[in-house]
């Protein structure tokens, strides 16, 4: 990460509840639930004027959910718009759609792996989903929505979760990347609903596109996305080959990488680490380049082929 970024990063601090003028069509509003996986606070986005969707409502919290009614003050909701069904991103979803009756419209429900039963895929791995987010529509890639001067654009990118959207506002060439890119950190990518080869494909198809600004769902937007989309893309292939070097050191458990290669890292965020490397391996297994001992998980030890 660069200096200015680092500053960009610090200059952006909203207030909590307060929404913020980002630009003609767009407002920001912070949730109060800051912590190591969500930094500040997630980051719900108000998009058009006078018919207003809201993208990411963000987490079960009635304050939150006041601060959203209260910016909407004289508007109307056109629609609820969420990007993946993490905890700290759709649960308001369905209180906002019980006090307004707009609908809640965006990624599908959360389902598990196909060729995983619910004791392999939950509901361990599915603790952080909201199992009650329930659309009236699924959106697909590619379709368009209008509201209040706004055109919204569906980008499915799948990878962070097998779920994941972003929505690209035509009028502003911006991009409301949710979890997908952010400017704060590197985005966890967490088996068996994440996946290394879904979330690279969906950084690639990004960098086909010609948004010239990303709103991510937490800490402050990213200015220069093509850069940082190729930043991003050798950080990848930087953090597969410090894998494969401990492989080939001897190094086969997922712990001791994680303690090998991630040096500073917030202890705190070490579960995370270890399920980004996880995802790593399965790439590489699906590659031919590794192998396991048993079927890859956290607590298997892998080799090279």
């Amino acid at each position: 990460m660069t200096d200015a970024l680092k500053d960009d990063i610090r200059r952006d601090a909203p207030t909590p509840g307060v929404a913020e003028r980002l630009s003609p069509l767009v407002r920001r509003v912070l949730a109060p639930n800051p912590g190591p996986f969500t930094f500040r606070g997630t980051c719900s986005y108000l998009v058009g004027v006078g018919e207003v969707a809201i993208v990411d409502p963000g987490p079960a919290d009635e304050a939150h959910v006041a601060a959203l009614l209260a910016a909407l003050r004289g508007e109307r909701l056109a629609a609820i718009l969420v990007t993946h069904t993490h905890r700290d991103h759709s649960p308001a979803a369905a209180r906002l759609r019980e006090l307004t009756g707009a609908p809640l419209l965006g990624c599908a429900p959360y389902a598990l792996r196909a060729g995983l039963t619910e004791t392999e895929g939950g509901p361990k791995f599915d603790a952080a989903h909201d199992r009650r987010y329930a659309p009236d529509r699924s959106l697909a890639d590619g379709e368009t929505l209008r509201f209040g001067g706004a055109t919204l654009e569906v980008v499915a990118t799948p990878g962070h979760t097998a779920n994941h959207l972003c929505y690209a506002l035509r009028e502003e060439l911006c991009l409301f990347s949710g979890d997908h890119v952010m400017a704060w950190s590197t985005t966890v990518v967490a088996p068996p609903d994440g996946s290394m080869r879904d979330y690279m494909d969906s950084i690639e198809k990004l960098r086909l596109r010609d948004d010239a600004l990303y709103w991510p769902a937490h800490g402050g937007p990213v200015r220069e996305p093509q850069r940082y989309l190729r930043a991003l893309v050798h950080h990848r292939h930087h953090r597969e080959q410090a894998i494969l070097a401990r492989l080939d050191a001897g190094t086969r458990d997922i712990a001791s990488i994680v303690e090998l290669i991630y040096v500073g890292l917030d202890r705190r965020l070490f579960p995370a680490a270890a399920m980004n490397v996880l995802a790593h391996f399965e790439d590489l297994i699906e590659r031919g380049v590794i192998a396991a001992d048993e079927p890859a998980s956290l607590q298997a030890r892998f080799r090279r082929v």
